[in-house]
């Protein structure tokens, strides 16, 4: 049987998974809402479809599994705000399906550890809306559903090289701030090991060995380059857009030993030294 693979939303991680599962013979059929992004689709060999307007009932029809990476929208999900009672109807269908969340689910920790286990307290109003996607996902009766809370994203494209070369990086402290990151290929793999070995109703966190300070990652980016360490501004001082200031409302480290014990995940990147130094060689 061919397995197929319908992604809504299919932008940036899921595109990680793409380069895993062609090559394996998969067929993908990827949403997106633009005709530029459809043509790079189809370019790589994934069926587009425009969506919102296309009728998804044919996608859904061929589906063996499912990748939803779109972010709720107005506070709630829009694959299910369209097709809930369509996806239910199939539950049976899939062999897997996947919700890429985000470890904000956790709110803030004060620089403290969390894991899967740990209760859900968003700090923020996009946190509370992941939280809420989750259990609407959750709540379809047998979805072999795999939720996948990821850490902050970096890879091609998604690297703070550009801002270091023209001056605009900032390093900002703010005193027992910390991230949890991943790099974009190894949400890829860790989609992958999910789907060779699925287990419904399991959560996994993405993220790397090695949650670190924002300004660290900016001065060693710097290194990197050959140039000057941005200079130090503290949070209370820094100019900021309300989105960028939301991110600072969260600090907490991210546990990732489910992905390595229950799906033998071996990361590609393990902390940020080794992303960077790869990024940039890919960029030379």
């Amino acid at each position: 049987m061919t397995q197929t693979l319908l992604s809504f939303g299919h932008g940036y991680s899921a595109r990680a998974l793409e380069r895993i599962l062609l090559p394996q013979d998969w067929q993908i059929i990827g949403t997106t809402r633009s005709e530029a992004k459809a043509a790079a689709l189809m370019a790589r060999g994934v069926e587009p479809r425009i969506w919102p307007g296309a009728d998804m009932t044919p996608a859904l029809d061929r589906a063996t599994h499912l990748l939803i990476s779109t972010s709720p929208d107005d506070g709630s999900d829009p694959v299910l705000d369209a097709l809930q009672d369509d996806i239910a109807a199939r539950a049976g269908q899939f062999a897997w399906v996947g919700y890429l969340s985000t470890t904000g689910v956790y709110g803030d920790h004060a620089g403290g550890w969390v894991d899967e286990s740990t209760p859900l307290t968003p700090a923020t109003a996009r946190g509370r809306a992941r939280v809420a996607a989750e259990a609407a996902w959750q709540a379809i009766p047998g979805l072999p559903l795999h939720i996948f809370r990821l850490a902050g994203i970096y890879g091609p494209g998604r690297g703070p090289f550009a801002k270091v070369r023209n001056g605009t990086a900032r390093r900002i402290v703010k005193d027992g701030q910390v991230f949890s990151r991943t790099h974009v290929a190894d949400i890829g793999r860790v989609l992958a090991a999910s789907i060779r070995q699925p287990n419904p109703g399991a959560i996994y966190n993405v993220c790397d060995d090695d949650p670190a300070p924002p300004q660290d990652v900016i001065a060693y980016a710097a290194e990197l380059l050959g140039l000057p360490v941005p200079e130090a501004v503290q949070f209370d001082e820094a100019e900021m857009s309300p989105m960028a200031r939301s991110f600072y409302a969260e600090s907490k480290k991210v546990r990732n030993d489910r992905i390595k014990t229950e799906l033998g995940v071996e990361l590609l990147f393990p902390d940020y030294h080794s992303g960077l130094r790869a990024l940039l060689a890919q960029e030379e």
